[in-house]
């Protein structure tokens, strides 16, 4: 009897754009900060402060970096013979007990000659990675011009699979998947998955550096797609970086909102664009050493924004006098790492590394790729005893985070905590104006329904729907507000509840927060899923993350305009204002019973007991798990803590004790 309810649309307002509308005029508002910044720079002393703001700034939306001090422990595992070069098999640990495996190409005369160049090759998303034809084919074009070539494996790729299980001799999931898989269970920590790219990459240079036969001073990157990506993370941190060619990648967030895609977990620097920071920092944080920006024409990332990039970057590199260090190499293909592109990067790389001209050969004669490898076994974990992988870095960082929470008094604790969470949830919501419009939705037995729709924020409806007894409909009731998973799109599942609510003498009001149920955006085609891994409503919440925002936050302050909303409806008793939350989206109705002291009491059902152990076990269903994800609570506190902190102001309801662990955060019909 609810069917018509759950496919219910909202009339007289186009809800269905405007989320996509609201984020892309938020991320033009950060774009325009950004653009106000970089054209308020007049000469190179502003250049430089621009760039330690950039470095500063990626540190901070990383989570930090981790130590560099401890020891590579360099292992050289073997040697093979190519023509004119001599590729060394490498492992190193950028942190202890995480071993990084890499070729190192040398030239047949490095060794005999003084220290020179060298470039650091970081791979895209190859499953292979280093020994994979494409980037190998990169390395043979570079060492042949001289260069000495590091390439390396990157996290969850070569020979690093972190999940990988020695006994069945595969990994359930590598590149991507992977990255994703432990990149989302960064973000409560306050991290992003980059950092460990990032520092892989910084202690690849501080292997380079420490090689007899490399120049310290005379060390590039480059690097396609995700390659691409961890070239440019390198070029804004790490200063000692003398050229750079970063492929695949460069563009800038305008142009990319319009491609309508999500992107990978390395590639989320949460607030990066609230800082006023973009792609075009990217570039402006090399001058005036010399860039190459490669590009190509088809590619998915948009070749308007390369080009627009290195144009906006033209002036910065004309105050030094320095022009001709700046360049865009285009080749018209696919997005690939072409041989076009690693010729150009070559002659690029010859030029101001070794400082001479070189023409690459027209083609070059690849290794087997089993030559290359590293280990016996082909992967790290499962031969090198202790091998860890970031799900156990982060098991060790949320550890950290524990002890140093556990170290606080009690209060100051709580305190803490909550003034850091209304601080995200408030942080950069603008007020307005309600103006709620209610309308008749029908009846259902002996219950009436109304449609409510209001504004949560400028640009922004909220949607509810509320059930209550016909008979009781000249008195002012209670009111229950729900939040589930699905909102007025499952409304049959949650039909016991309603109506024993409303049966009870209370106002069931059933949420639809930002982008469920009505507000659920326009689909791309029939058959989209839009809430599976890089889906729609994943690439919204990635947009927000940029904002310094977040989906979670979003649907929490929902709640608290539902919250006043109902405060204000003549048919609402004020003075008794429940929540009731079930499934994953049962978080929203606890963190806002936090923030907000308005309400009563919080009931919640079938939810995630907590974020922690949700990082703890390595695998789940990605399917919309970004929606719960606040960035960095674990800093300030757990799903336990709130539910302590409630129940110590007999505002907790008794469903608390129902939770069932890990059903709300892994499957999505919970609830």
């Amino acid at each position: 009897m609810y069917d018509k309810l759950e496919k219910g649309q909202i009339a007289h307002f186009d809800v269905k754009s405007q989320l996509p509308r609201w984020i892309y005029e938020s991320a033009m508002e950060a774009a325009r900060k950004g653009e106000r910044a970089r054209e308020a720079i007049t000469d190179p002393a502003g250049v430089e402060r621009r760039q330690q703001e950039i470095r500063d700034g990626i540190e901070r939306c990383l989570g930090g970096m981790p130590a560099s001090d401890t020891p590579l422990n360099p292992v050289v595992t073997g040697t093979v013979a190519g023509k004119g070069f001599r590729v060394e098999k490498v492992i190193f640990e950028p942190r202890p007990q995480v071993y990084a495996t890499a070729n190192l190409y040398l030239p047949d005369d490095a060794s005999g000659e003084a220290p020179r160049g060298a470039v650091l090759v970081l791979c895209g998303h190859r499953e292979q990675a280093k020994h994979c034809d494409e980037y190998q084919s990169v390395c043979h074009y570079l060492v042949q011009t001289g260069l000495i070539v590091l390439s390396l494996d990157p996290i969850g790729q070569g020979e690093r699979f972190c999940f990988y299980d020695p006994q069945a001799g595969e990994a359930p999931m590598t590149s991507v998947t992977e990255h994703e898989n432990v990149g989302r269970q960064c973000l409560p920590l306050g991290d992003s998955f980059a950092r460990y790219m990032l520092h892989d990459a910084v202690r690849a240079v501080d292997y380079l550096a420490g090689r007899p036969e490399v120049d310290p001073a005379r060390i590039g990157v480059t690097g396609h797609s995700g390659g691409g990506t961890q070239t440019a993370l390198l070029m804004m941190y790490d200063r000692r970086i003398a050229a750079a060619a970063p492929g695949g990648f460069i563009m800038n967030r305008p142009y990319f909102l319009l491609t309508g895609k999500a992107q990978d977990a390395e590639q989320k620097w949460p607030g990066f664009s609230a800082l006023g920071l973009d792609h075009e920092d990217i570039v402006l944080a090399m001058a005036p050493r010399p860039v190459l920006v490669l590009a190509t024409t088809y590619d998915s990332v948009p070749i308007e924004g390369p080009r627009h990039t290195v144009a906006v970057n033209r002036r910065f590199y004309e105050m030094y006098g320095a022009s001709a260090k700046l360049g865009l190499f285009e080749d018209v293909n696919v997005h690939k790492f072409t041989v076009p592109l690693a010729r150009a990067a070559a002659r690029f790389f010859a030029e101001h590394l070794l400082g001479r001209t070189a023409e690459p050969p027209e083609t070059v004669e690849l290794l087997p790729a089993e030559a290359l490898l590293c280990t016996r076994s082909g992967q790290v974990i499962g031969e090198l005893p202790g091998a860890r992988n970031v799900h156990a870095e982060n098991a060790q960082r949320l550890a950290g985070l524990e002890a140093q929470r556990q170290a606080l008094p009690a209060p100051v604790r709580k305190q803490q905590a909550l003034a850091w969470l209304g601080e995200r949830v408030h942080a950069g919501r603008k007020p307005c104006d309600l103006n709620p419009r209610i309308s008749g939705a029908g009846e259902l037995g002996s219950m009436w329904a109304l449609r409510t729709v209001w504004w949560s924020q400028p640009g922004l409806l909220g949607h509810a729907l509320q059930f209550f007894e016909a008979a009781s409909a000249e008195r002012r009731l209670p009111v229950t507000i729900a939040v589930w998973d699905g909102g007025t799109a499952r409304l049959e599942e949650h039909a016991m509840w309603i109506e024993e609510t409303s049966a009870s003498g209370r106002i069931a009001m059933v949420l639809n927060p930002t982008g469920i149920g009505a507000l659920l955006p326009h689909l791309n085609h029939p058959e989209e899923k839009p809430f599976k891994r890089f889906g729609l409503m994943d690439k919204f919440t990635d947009e927000l993350m940029w904002l310094g925002d977040s989906m979670a936050a979003l649907r929490v302050y929902d709640v608290l305009r539902a919250v006043e909303l109902a405060a204000g409806l003549s048919n609402v008793d004020m003075t008794d204002i429940r929540l009731y939350g079930s499934g994953r989206y049962g978080i929203y109705a606890l963190l806002a019973a936090l923030v907000d002291p308005r309400i009563r009491s919080v009931q919640t059902v079938n939810r995630m007991d907590s974020l922690a152990g949700w990082i703890r076990e390595p695998f789940y269903d990605e399917t919309d798990s970004l929606s719960f994800i606040l960035p960095g609570m674990l800093r300030h506190f757990d799903l336990p803590d709130a539910e302590a902190w409630l129940r110590e102001e007999g505002r907790l309801g008794e469903a608390a004790a129902e939770v069932t662990g890990q059903r709300g955060a892994g499957h999505p019909a919970a609830g």
